[in-house]
């Protein structure tokens, strides 16, 4: 608007004269800053109100639940454990006398259950307890004990305070895919088969107390993975 102002200005100078100094700087000057002006998208009013709840909630996080720094290790276990990934592994090596150097490896996942909740006729102190409780949650490991050309498999869950296994499997050492030559289901082995196969997770610190370490691992790693997303949503929408 301002451009076809000047315009008109200068076409009704006198018989066609050249344009005063001043009124030529004057259209230079307009012309220059309307070419070379870049119009900023505005931010709706939604976003800034969804980036006041993300700071609010990573400000929350961050001060009052802020996630601890991860251990690299439990007992004889390193711990491996990669951001984004929905999966922790532990792995540890193990010196038998006559019986060779041995490995053990554990893959967790992130909670993917939990134990159903106390019926409504429970009693009443049980209803309470469970409750105070909060819900009971459960992972799933996958152990692989390989020794040689030889590799035990179980797949076990996780509970906060008891670990209980599913399977055992025989597995085929050397190959990427990990091709199965049998399995067992746990509860159905003979009472002293099941008690050996406990005893022999136990050796290999493959127990309670592992369950335990990995429910307050996983429960700080779900943390780390929200925060680190929450930040990643607000960088988003602060361009």
């Amino acid at each position: 608007m301002a451009c076809a102002i000047l315009r008109r200005a200068l076409s009704l100078t006198a018989g066609g004269a050249h344009a005063t100094p001043r009124v030529a700087a004057a259209f230079a000057s307009a012309s220059t800053s309307s070419s070379s002006s870049v119009v900023a998208p505005l931010r709706s009013p939604l976003d800034d109100r969804l980036l006041r709840l993300l700071r609010s909630e990573i400000t929350y996080l961050s001060e009052r639940r802020p996630p601890y720094q991860p251990p690299s290790s439990f007992k004889s276990f390193a711990v491996e454990d990669r951001p984004g990934e929905q999966w922790v592994r532990l792995h540890a090596a193990r010196a038998n006398a006559g019986a060779g150097a041995e490995e053990v490896k554990v893959e967790a996942t992130m909670f993917d259950g939990a134990a159903e909740p106390v019926p409504d006729d429970a009693p009443l102190f049980r209803r309470v307890e469970s409750l105070e409780r909060g819900p009971r949650l459960h992972l799933s490991l996958i152990v692989e004990v390989t020794r040689g050309d030889r590799v035990l498999g179980f797949i076990c869950s996780a509970w906060p305070d008891d670990l209980a296994v599913r399977h055992v499997l025989t597995l085929r050492a050397g190959g990427s895919d990990g091709v199965g030559c049998g399995g067992r289901d746990f509860e159905k082995l003979g009472a002293e088969e099941r008690e050996a196969v406990t005893k022999f997770l136990k050796e290999r610190e493959v127990d309670d107390e592992l369950a335990g370490f990995l429910h307050d691992y996983v429960a700080n790693k779900e943390k780390m993975e929200l925060l680190r997303w929450l930040k990643t949503i607000e960088s988003f929408l602060n361009k």
